[in-house]
Parts: C-alpha cells; sequence; structure tokens
C-alpha cells in the first residue's frame, strides 16, 4: 500500500482507503490457474488465456500464462485485485511499480503495482475521442 495512505487501522465496518478516499472502483479479481479453463480466450498479443471475465457476476478472471508472456513471477502465481481509476499517472504516484503503464488494447491503459507483497492491477478507461487524461481531444 501506498506509505502514508491511511493514518491508522481500518475497522471491520470500513472500505480500503483507495475507495473510500481515492474513489478507486472495483473492476476484477485476476486468479491465475494451469489447466485449460471452460471457453477460455485466446489473447495472442499478451500470451493468455482469459475465461469468465465477461460472465462471472462477481468479476473473476481465471488468467492461464503461455511461457513466453513476459509478466513478473508474482503475477503469474498470486490473484490480483483491479481497480478503474480516473487518472492512472496520478494513482500511481508513490507506489511501487511491478509492471509500467501500456495500453493493452484501444481505450484502456493499464499497470501493475505491489502492495505489501500482492499484485494490485489499475485500469484507466478513455474514449478514442478523449486523451488519456479524459479531456475532450481537438
Amino acid at each position: 500500500m501506498k506509505k502514508g495512505v491511511t493514518s491508522g487501522k481500518r475497522l471491520n465496518h470500513e472500505p480500503p482507503a483507495v475507495t473510500a478516499k481515492f474513489g478507486w472502483r472495483y473492476h476484477h479479481i485476476g486468479i491465475p490457474h494451469t489447466q485449460p479453463h471452460a471457453q477460455e480466450h485466446h489473447v495472442a498479443h499478451l500470451g493468455v488465456h482469459v475465461a469468465g471475465f465477461e460472465t462471472s457476476p462477481y468479476g473473476i478472471e481465471w488468467i492461464r500464462f503461455e511461457p513466453h508472456c513476459r509478466v513478473p513471477e508474482i503475477v503469474r502465481i498470486v490473484p490480483h485485485i483491479a481497480f478503474a481509476v480516473d487518472d492512472l499517472d496520478e494513482a500511481l504516484k508513490g507506489r511501487e511499480i511491478l509492471i509500467a503503464p501500456t495500453e493493452p488494447s484501444a481505450g484502456v491503459r493499464v499497470a501493475f503495482v505491489l502492495d505489501d507483497g500482492a499484485p494490485v492491477e489499475l485500469l484507466q478507461f478513455y474514449t478514442a475521442k478523449a486523451d488519456r487524461s479524459g479531456r475532450k481531444r481537438v
């Protein structure tokens, strides 16, 4: 977690600081696995097979990595939680970056940070008519 995010301990009924204070929105949980999964989709340019994202009411995404996929080992073996953010560059400030920002598909920028040994994915969505900050292009 970003140093200084919280000034004390969170109580049982309180949401995490990233949702309560920063407005991050839950997007999905990615669970790595090694066996083919029913109805998985191959995303060749990323070197992964994914399943469940489109159909899970909970946002569960099963991910199987191909040997040539160039992601850190921790992403291959530890589940990650993903949040949609309004400003990826701002959300990355002061955090340990695990995977630098990339644009895996049109309209989305993605990065991974490391929080106490756990990978966390941050996604910023924008339209083709808006720049990365969400402002309309001229």
